[in-house]
């Protein structure tokens, strides 16, 4: 049965490796198919999440795309957020952290859908499509 973990990360990786981030899909993964609980499955990512980010950071600033001016004005109200919401996803059931959690997934949907075609705009009026 771990081999279906590691299929888990794997897809998870694939996906965050694509940019849209590991845990859209490793969270319905661990979930619906692998029947682990909606806290654990977002502690999971939560943790998974954290040596993944430091070393974005670290190959971004070594290739000179972070913006240090801007990063801690970014950073610290994440922080905060991240600390603030843990607590609160402690007190509510796990049916309505799913809930919560589709609705973030389909408003992710919704925004990816629009900069897809915004930006495929952009690109046709820029190429005189």
């Amino acid at each position: 049965m771990w081999y279906y973990f590691v299929i888990a990360g794997v897809l998870g990786g694939i996906v965050g490796g694509m940019g849209m981030g590991g845990g859209t899909i490793l969270i319905p993964i661990l979930t619906i198919f692998l029947g682990i609980s909606q806290h654990i499955s977002q502690g999971i990512n939560l943790i998974v999440f954290i040596p993944l980010s430091v070393v974005a950071i670290i190959i971004h600033a070594k290739n000179k795309l972070v913006d240090f001016k801007s990063f801690f004005f970014i950073i610290v109200p994440a922080i905060c957020f991240s600390i603030l919401f843990s607590f609160f996803s402690n007190t509510i059931s796990p049916q309505a952290l799913k809930k919560v959690f589709a609705l973030f997934l389909i408003a992710l949907g919704v925004v990816l859908f629009y900069v897809s075609f915004s930006n495929n705009n952009k690109l046709t009026k820029r190429l005189g499509i």
